[in-house]
């Protein structure tokens, strides 16, 4: 079965140390030091937690091959504790919603450096899980701040890393004003007329002598699930929906 984790503070769940409903229910998503009678225990932010789970980092470290510092711990947890539902509201990005005030800007930063960066950097997973990272020019078109395309070669290295493993991330930087973008999600390789059709541009045959048709031409459909951004040195991991 697949393994499940307190919502809220990321330990493993099992039956013994489920949460409680207001009902006196088990709560399947909550652990029992965080959630009881349908009520969180504390009263605390997201950092707070991750303060708080830092302490038990000798734990952690019994079930790992290497130990890792408190400090090192506390990076994962900035990573991971975004992605938990307790956390993911105050969070969350979306362009149909309000604009968060702890990330004020950001919808709009993702959106200037996507245009006007001309480099965007793709990773993707190879084989032996290790990542793989590539220059490309800027994206083509994108939606929002959820959905990027790219233009690449069909028969590229990169295409079958992707058609294997959809895992992907993309990252722009602006180097003059020291700030950093990075995306999380998947990648989608499209290859039918319409996606091809949609982004190819007057002078793509320098890259693709057969035209819009060329077999060896496709488009690449990145869709972001949560990124994390660097400013003013300051970074913090958001959530898009």
């Amino acid at each position: 079965m697949e393994q499940k984790f307190c919502q809220s503070c990321g330990m493993p769940l099992t039956p013994e140390v489920l949460g409680t409903n207001a009902d006196g229910s088990k709560n399947e998503e909550y652990c029992m030091y965080c959630y009881k009678e349908g009520k969180f225990l504390q009263d605390c932010t997201m950092t707070e937690m991750i303060e708080h789970c830092a302490q038990f980092v000798d734990e952690v470290n019994k079930g790992l091959p290497k130990r890792i510092t408190k400090e090192e711990y506390i990076g994962m947890m900035k990573t991971y504790f975004p992605r938990l539902k307790r956390w993911r509201k105050e969070l969350t990005l979306a362009d149909s919603m309000p604009e968060n005030p702890a990330l004020a800007g950001v919808k709009e930063l993702i959106g200037t450096m996507a245009d006007k960066l001309p480099i965007a950097y793709i990773s993707s997973v190879d084989q032996e899980g290790f990542p793989w990272t590539k220059a490309m020019l800027k994206p083509r078109k994108r939606e929002g701040i959820k959905t990027f395309y790219f233009t690449t070669n069909t028969f590229s290295i990169r295409v079958a890393q992707y058609k294997a493993n959809p895992k992907a991330s993309i990252y722009f930087c602006d180097a003059k004003g020291f700030k950093g973008m990075m995306l999380r999600g998947t990648m989608e390789v499209l290859t039918d007329a319409a996606s091809k059709e949609m982004i190819w541009r007057k002078g793509d045959t320098q890259y693709y002598p057969g035209g819009v048709t060329d077999p060896n031409y496709c488009v690449l459909k990145f869709t972001a699930t949560d990124g994390r951004f660097y400013s003013d040195f300051y970074p913090r991991s958001f959530v898009i929906e």
